[in-house]
């Protein structure tokens, strides 16, 4: 239940917020923002909740967690009103609409020293064209709600949500409602309907624990109330996302590890290729060039037995044919069994990831939480293109094509960092990153020329030549293709590409695609 037009009354009568001035302005998530004031020797936070059945605003003592990615309004709302004064803070009536003006020149006066000095600089910025003055509304209407920041007209400089299809967007006039003359008999009615609550229950229970503080300000009653009431909505609302969230992706893990698993076994037959094979090379003199089949005894059971072939192959191409399934399946074996491996890990990862989520009691950090895991991979911010790759305490980085390995060049790697590439193929650069007082070790530099290999053209042959020298040895080409390099000081390398050892660290890739 949202607070009704006396609560919020008697809510703005205790923060008595007039005369103090705007210290810092935070946005948890996409429902609520606080406003932290300060008046000489008075702190107080103010929570502005807009979630629908929740509409509220009241003080907090409780520590609202900064959202990981800044977001645009809490931005926009610091840069206008942060260091402003508030000149008053009322209610419209009784229309559960909050209006707070605020002046940004007047803040300097009632400012620690610090704030002081970074009100009169800002000041000392703004041009003559920039307003001073800024109204705040605040519409706590549920399901409807949204916050306002607008000039001294009433146009809309920003909102908490965009909602354009009703006007309420930038560049408008916010439509505010009609004033209304009620009555002494109406605003009597009105006052019996819309009662402040006295949340018995829960003073009593606070008394009960806190016997020295027994006294609560109506603020504190509303800000108990909603942290236990509400946040448990809340917090049972996030749980079921995560259970979803969690049961889809373990259903996706767990139907593509059956599958793994399913085609292991069916590899486990791969030994039938190779005595099939066995079998046609044996009887291939009665392969007559028409039939489909080679029907012959199997000299390891003494069945008659039918043979799938290729008639206008001879025998040698048609054993050749089963010999290369049975490789084929007997390397994929080993494959399988990695990929099987990782996905058990996942799937672990997984779990894990889930029972730390359902442990977590703040619903605005498992909020953030949730927005982060369900965070598209491609949306998430990298610090340089290309992969990542931490073995044994050295960072690897691959750039796959011309593009990365440009840009790698040009903003990543430094003179003392190792670079290596294949010869005669295309392919993208390897870089190993520099530490400082140590040596590149042999097993380091296998490792990178082994993703040198398999990230360039020479990877169908399974073996390349390389060099490798610092990236300080490297001067660019002259009209030559983007990233293309001219080293010096390089030295020779053979890789002979290990399908295990690539296996190994592509499962520890830290971004990629």
């Amino acid at each position: 239940m949202s607070l009704n037009c006396n609560e919020i009354d008697l809510i703005l009568s205790e923060l008595d917020l007039a005369g103090g001035f705007v210290q810092e302005v935070v946005q948890p998530n996409f429902n609520s923002v606080a406003i932290y004031t300060y008046k000489p020797g008075v702190p107080k936070t103010v929570f502005i909740s807009l979630a629908a059945g929740e509409c509220r605003i009241c003080e907090t003592r409780r520590k609202i967690t900064k959202n990981e990615k800044p977001l645009r309004f809490n931005e926009m709302l610091k840069s206008k009103i942060k260091g402003a004064r508030i000149l008053s803070c009322t209610q419209i009536e009784k229309e559960r609409i909050i209006k707070m003006e605020l002046e940004k020149a007047g803040a300097i006066y009632v400012m620690p020293q610090a704030q002081e000095h970074a009100a009169k600089k800002a000041k000392s910025l703004q041009t003559d064209d920039e307003d001073d003055f800024f109204t705040l509304y605040i519409r706590l209407w549920s399901n409807a709600g949204n916050i306002f920041l607008c000039d001294k007209d009433d146009v809309i400089l920003d909102s908490f949500y965009r909602r354009p299809a009703k006007g309420e967007k930038t560049g408008e006039k916010l439509e505010l409602p009609e004033k209304k003359s009620l009555s002494e008999d109406e605003l009597r009615a009105l006052n019996e309907k819309f009662q402040v609550r006295e949340f018995a229950e829960l003073t009593a229970e606070y008394a009960a624990k806190n016997p020295e503080y027994p006294d609560l300000t109506f603020n504190q009653k509303v800000d108990l109330y909603y942290s236990e009431n509400a946040a448990a909505t809340s917090l049972e609302s996030l749980l079921e996302q995560a259970e979803k969230w969690y049961e889809s992706h373990r259903s996706k893990l767990a139907s593509s590890l059956e599958r793994l698993k399913e085609k292991r076994e069916s590899f486990r037959n791969a030994g039938q290729y190779k005595h099939q094979g066995d079998l046609i090379l044996a009887y291939g003199y009665q392969i007559d060039g028409k039939s489909n089949f080679l029907e012959c005894e199997d000299f390891e059971t003494g069945k008659k037995i039918s043979i799938k072939i290729d008639p206008k192959k001879s025998a040698q191409e048609n054993a050749a044919s089963y010999y290369d399934t049975y490789k084929k399946q007997t390397s994929g074996m080993e494959n399988l069994d990695f990929d099987i491996e990782s996905a058990e890990k996942e799937l672990a990862a997984l779990e894990k990831q889930y029972n730390e989520i359902v442990a977590e009691k703040n619903p605005i950090k498992l909020e953030q939480v949730l927005r982060k895991t369900q965070k598209p991979k491609q949306q998430e911010k990298k610090s340089h293109p290309g992969l990542d790759f931490l073995i044994d305490g050295w960072q690897i980085i691959v750039g796959r094509d011309a593009t990365e390995n440009d840009e790698l060049l040009r903003h990543t790697v430094k003179g003392a960092d190792m670079w290596l590439h294949v010869r005669d193929y295309h392919g993208g650069y390897v870089f190993i990153k520099n530490r400082p007082g140590k040596t590149v070790p042999l097993e380091i530099l296998l490792a990178a020329g082994n993703l040198a290999v398999y990230f360039s053209k020479a990877r169908k042959n399974g073996s390349a030549d390389l060099y490798y020298t610092q990236v300080k040895h490297l001067r660019r080409a002259k009209n030559a293709p983007k990233g293309t390099v001219l080293p010096t000081n390089e030295k020779n390398l053979f890789i002979k590409l290990d399908d295990a050892k690539i296996r190994k660290i592509l499962a520890g890739v830290a971004d990629g695609d």
